[in-house]
């Protein structure tokens, strides 16, 4: 078996073994199944737009004529050196057009692209049972991936960023290798010409703009600051949020804090229920989060939920009412919460 462990594709993709003749990149991470076949690509040939040196096929194109691949692999380069042949599979059956390369090794390398393979599929099992293939699988980056991540981007552009802002900057990204670099990137661009990229950088730039002014409109009436509440909600209006979102956002908060409140009044603290929470909260939300324990019973957190509840049917019911509606509510959450135990 020759697959590749996720924490060492990048290892073993700088350092390639040169009697691989095959070398698979699959993934539910598109973005990051591209960037590694690209570096592998610009490893092996120096000039990319050399035709001679550098094939791109479509994995659809070969499927149709398994004879293409070989062709293509046994051809050799006008000027010398490695040619390479980048295969993007497409929906139709490649293997194939792979078995020969594998059966015949040449001085050609293969590079093929591939969405997410289930364990057993053809394309994945072939490559991973042949002795001259590498099968190499990219998932979603960790938090340790993408904290990485920033820090080599910031450093490439000379710039620093604050660890909060790191922290909410790796909670905002994720998931796509590519989509990941762009955010980062616009953060750059924002910072050219400061020293340190802020928290309060990262929070106008990355990521979706209405689902943080959300989160400040939930945190602040959780919290009883019925100013803030209105401001963020405000905000939230400006950044096209609609009315139903912010009152579903509060209803699934209230929901989550209701056993919260129960715990409190079991005599556990706020701190410690907040830091056991599953999933965990981030932490530039945990002290309001705390402050909310401290000024919702679960009498007064129930009453919230539920006339929460109530404003969302109203809401419904009356979209051009629906603002204002959503507006009461806030606000009367806020002073529910405002009044101290």
């Amino acid at each position: 078996m020759v697959a590749v462990r996720p924490g060492d594709a990048d290892a073993a993709l700088a350092r390639r073994d040169r009697s691989k003749s095959v070398i698979l990149i699959y993934g539910p991470d598109t973005g990051l199944v591209r960037e590694r076949a690209e570096g592998l690509v610009r490893r092996a040939v120096p000039d990319a737009h050399d035709p001679f040196a550098l094939v791109r096929l479509e994995g659809d194109e070969i499927a149709s004529d398994p004879r293409r691949l070989i062709d293509e692999t046994s051809t050799i380069g006008l000027f010398g050196g490695e040619r390479v042949v980048w295969v993007r599979a497409g929906s139709k059956n490649i293997v194939p057009a792979i078995q020969p390369v594998l059966s015949n090794p040449c001085d050609a390398l293969v590079v093929v692209e591939a969405g997410d393979l289930k364990k057993g599929a053809p394309l994945r099992t072939l490559c991973e049972n042949a002795q001259n293939a590498l099968a190499i699988a990219c998932y979603a980056d960790s938090e340790r991936d993408l904290a990485r991540l920033v820090d080599q981007m910031m450093a490439e552009a000379g710039l620093s960023i604050d660890r909060d802002a790191r922290e909410l900057l790796v909670s905002l990204i994720g998931g796509d290798r590519l989509a990941s670099r762009g955010e980062i990137a616009k953060l750059i661009l924002y910072g050219m010409g400061t020293e340190r990229v802020t928290l309060e950088d990262v929070r106008l730039i990355v990521g979706d703009a209405s689902a943080l002014a959300l989160d400040d409109v939930v945190d602040s009436a959780l919290a009883g600051e019925t100013r803030d509440a209105l401001a963020a909600l405000s905000k939230a209006f400006g950044a096209a949020t609609r009315p139903d979102a912010v009152l579903g956002g509060l209803l699934r908060a209230l929901t989550a804090l209701h056993p919260m409140t129960l715990a409190v009044a079991g005599g556990s603290s706020p701190e410690s229920v907040v830091g056991s929470a599953r999933p965990p909260v981030h932490f530039s939300r945990k002290p309001k989060l705390e402050k909310a324990l401290r000024g919702l019973d679960p009498d007064r957190c129930m009453k919230a939920l539920l006339a929460v509840d109530d404003a969302v049917l109203a809401a419904r019911r009356n979209a051009t009412l629906a603002p204002a509606i959503c507006e009461r509510v806030v606000l009367q959450v806020a002073q529910q919460a405002g009044r101290r135990r």
